[in-house]
């Protein structure tokens, strides 16, 4: 269990350094900007106790799956971004990519 809540911590910070990344306005806001690489820095901390117990494979592509659908998300509803039927689709596969990863892990 410890493994799989440091994966979702992985995930919360990256979707917090992604969202840095987006505020730091090309690394011209200094806050921001330092906030992306220690935000990233301790998500990739945390995945490498993650992939202690979870299979690399498993763990990277929740990770991804599930930083990339909350990213899209953010970016609508926070940023404004507009949003396609195919995005929203391909947004609902990322899902039941991950929701399938996870049914199909060992650990």
């Amino acid at each position: 269990m410890l493994y799989w809540l440091a994966l979702a911590g992985a995930i919360m910070l990256e979707i917090g350094g992604t969202v840095s990344m987006k505020l730091s306005h090309g690394f011209t806001r200094p806050l921001p900007s330092v906030l992306l690489f220690v935000l990233y820095g301790l998500s990739f901390a945390l995945m490498t106790v993650a992939v202690k117990r979870i299979d690399m494979s498993v763990s990277y592509a929740i990770w991804s799956g599930v930083g990339t659908a909350t990213i899209a998300l953010i970016g609508v509803g926070w940023f404004k971004e507009s949003l396609t039927t195919v995005q929203i689709a391909s947004i609902v596969a990322i899902v039941g990519g991950v929701i399938g990863l996870r049914a199909g892990a060992a650990g």
